[in-house]
């Protein structure tokens, strides 16, 4: 296990930056022309950022992040 000790400006550059990722991941994910093991790959990858974004951001932020259901599930 590890520690990090940061400040609050840069707690709101890791919000801001993994949003901005984890938007992408979303926007890609809905496009169809991508390969399903992508995809896969690409969730795994959101889970991971979402993980490391649950540290850092409220809850209520969190929230807007959560993956579940069936209307997110991968086809395939």
């Amino acid at each position: 296990m590890f520690g990090l000790i940061i400040n609050e400006k840069e707690i709101k550059e890791m919000e801001y930056l993994l949003k901005r990722e984890m938007d992408e991941i979303l926007f890609d994910l809905g496009d169809d022309r991508i390969d399903h093991i992508v995809k896969r790959a690409m969730e795994e990858r959101y889970q991971v950022l979402f993980a490391l974004f649950k540290r850092v951001a409220a809850p209520n932020e969190c929230i807007k992040y959560i993956r579940n259901g069936k209307k997110n599930q991968l086809k395939g």
